[in-house]
Parts: C-alpha cells; sequence; structure tokens
C-alpha cells in the first residue's frame, strides 16, 4: 500500500473543501491510502511515512496562509534529506490570483527535492471585499471536480509506480 498526506489549512472553507475532493479522487485508488491532516497538527513524521503529498492552503495577503507556513516551519529540517524524489501537488484558494502561495511551496519543495507532479491547482474565488474574504466559501462542483481529479492522478502514479 501506498499512503498520500494531504496537508491543507482552511480559514473559510474553501481550502477544506478542495482537500477534501482530492481525498475522495485518491481514495479511487484501492493501493492508496489517503491521510488528510489539518497543518496545525500535522507532524514531520507524517511527511516521513508518506510516499507522496499534496499540500492545499488559501492565500492570504499574497502568501500562503500563515497556519500553513507553521507547517513548513516546524517540519522543513526534521525532513530535510529524507524524503527526496516524493512527488507532490499544490491546492490553492485564492481570492485574486494564488500564484505567489504556490511559488512559496514549490521553494519548499525544491528545497527538499520533490517531485511536481502537476502545475498548482488554484481556485479563484474572486472574494475582494473584507466581508467576501471573510464569508464562508463555496467551492463550485466544477473545481472540486479538478481537485478530485488531481488526487485520482498522483494515486494512480503511486500505485503503479511512476512517481
Amino acid at each position: 500500500m501506498k499512503r498520500l498526506l494531504i496537508v491543507y489549512h482552511t480559514l473559510t472553507g474553501g481550502t477544506a473543501q478542495m482537500a477534501r475532493a482530492a481525498a475522495a479522487g485518491s481514495a479511487r485508488e484501492p493501493q492508496v491510502v489517503p491521510r488528510l491532516e489539518a497543518a496545525t497538527t500535522a507532524e514531520p513524521d507524517a511527511l516521513l511515512e508518506a510516499d507522496g503529498y499534496l499540500f492545499a492552503c488559501p492565500e492570504n495577503l499574497a502568501a500562503m496562509s500563515g497556519l500553513m507556513k507553521d507547517f513548513f516551519d516546524r517540519s522543513y529540517y526534521p525532513v530535510l534529506d529524507r524524503i527526496q524524489g516524493r512527488p507532490y501537488a499544490t491546492l490553492i484558494c485564492a481570492g485574486s490570483d494564488g500564484s505567489n502561495a504556490a511559488r512559496q511551496i514549490e521553494r519548499i519543495a525544491t528545497g527538499w527535492r520533490l517531485k511536481a507532479i502537476a502545475a498548482p491547482l488554484i481556485v479563484c474565488t474572486h472574494a475582494q471585499t473584507p466581508e467576501e474574504i471573510l464569508k464562508p466559501k463555496h467551492i463550485s462542483g466544477i473545481d472540486l471536480a479538478r481537485c478530485e481529479e488531481l488526487g485520482a492522478t498522483i494515486a494512480a502514479g503511486l500505485a503503479l509506480g511512476i512517481y
């Protein structure tokens, strides 16, 4: 059995919906066990135990969310040189852009020498006012299907030994 770790942070629920959709997609592969874990409780050992990763977070103030950054800060050195070559993908829930959060995760993954298996999947909610930004999010079925497909893709690659 292969293990896929999905680490996520959410404030308004959008990223959680995306992460759950990716987990559902990965669960279609019988040889892969997905593990969905909040960034606030995820520990370095979870990274060591997994064969691949999905990192999911909102973009806040043109950066990855602080609690996702905290996860990477707590995990970076304990797993450095111990997870290289493993596959990963990124899910970003953004109000307008999302590319900087994706770039930050890519830089961390590059330091760990992980292999990106897809371009970052960025879902834009177009939330621009304080009220819209803080309002609970509803991710469209089309975007959730994209997240589910990414989960299925990384799981299939893990099961087939492609990654």
